[in-house]
């Protein structure tokens, strides 16, 4: 198996999934977890849309926070089920208007209870479709406005898409599948890719190698589960279809303790991370669901990032 190569862990990204607040007791602490996670100077967060929007208000106001009030690059997650195209180009001009020039496009899943939903007519159907509306929503800005052009010639629109190694168990498909997949959202207008949870570096750079050899050129980007909690991981595993290796599953479960389980996924999770790196993965995505502890433990473990650029001042 040929391993890319890796030039310099200056050069590797990082960046942080969050979800927005949905209820007003949790802003405090999520803001809280925001500032943690910024101790580590991180390239992007990436903010979480909800299911079918779910928590569209909630979305704009953290990421219209971040464009003003910190120095991270957010980026805005938009799904496409269960809107009209007419609903979401809104939502993009008013992230746009924000100052966002980073969207995550993603098909989103379907309304519980109706795995054979089709989109209404009007409706956006696919990731691809989304890529290509953003596009056309900042093309027509620029076209109308000068100031708009100027700022994208500085500033350029970037949008992110779902890549599955492991294929997308969910949607019945092989990562064959997912590769033509990806060249078609590169063909849109994807700008690079942001994986589906994996457990395996092979996974990830066997994926990688059928990408590039069948014409993907963007950056895929490792996104990383910390398996510190035996609970989250089989929940995921039922959400992705992606599996959880046994052996992987025995280090945990063979924890006798909650503190003991918890350093174990560190260590199974800054392997995984190190691995990726080494193999020259273009930066390491971290899936926090809002606990910044797992995430930072991870790469502190996996040397990603020193006991130096951790503030000290700031528990995790």
């Amino acid at each position: 198996m040929t391993q890319p190569s890796q030039s310099s862990s200056d050069l590797t990204t990082l960046s942080f999934e969050v979800m927005p607040p949905r209820k007003e007791n949790l802003i405090k602490p999520f803001w809280d977890t925001v500032q943690r996670l910024l101790s580590v100077t991180p390239d992007f967060l990436s903010v979480t849309y909800g299911a079918a929007g779910q928590d569209r208000h909630s979305a704009r106001d953290v990421v219209r926070s971040l464009v003003q009030d910190s120095p991270v690059q957010p980026i805005a997650h938009l799904t496409c089920v269960g809107t009209t195209a007419t609903e979401v180009g809104e939502v993009v001009s008013d992230y746009l208007d924000a100052g966002v020039r980073t969207f995550l496009a993603l098909r989103g899943d379907p309304p519980v209870g109706r795995p054979d939903w089709q989109p209404a007519p009007g409706g956006v159907s696919s990731a691809t479709e989304l890529v290509t509306l953003i596009r056309s929503i900042e093309a027509a800005r620029c076209a109308q406005y000068p100031g708009a052009a100027l700022r994208a010639a500085f500033k350029p629109l970037t949008i992110a898409v779902a890549a599955f190694p492991a294929g997308n168990p969910a949607a019945g498909t092989s990562p064959n599948q997912e590769v033509e997949r990806l060249l078609v959202k590169q063909s849109a207008g994807a700008s690079f890719a942001i994986t589906q949870l994996f457990w395996e570096t092979d996974t990830y750079v066997n994926f990688l190698e059928k990408a590039r050899s069948n014409g993907v050129t963007i950056p895929i980007v490792p996104g990383i589960l910390p398996p510190t909690d035996i609970k989250r991981v089989n929940r995921m595993t039922e959400l992705t279809g992606v599996v959880f290796p046994e052996y992987l599953r025995r280090r945990l479960e063979s924890a006798q303790s909650v503190e003991e389980m918890y350093s174990v996924g560190v260590s199974l999770g800054a392997r995984l991370a190190r691995d990726l790196h080494e193999v020259g993965a273009p930066g390491i995505h971290m899936y926090t669901f809002n606990k910044a502890a797992p995430a930072l433990d991870v790469l502190d473990a996996a040397g990603l990032v020193s006991a130096s650029h951790l503030d000290p001042s700031i528990s995790r």
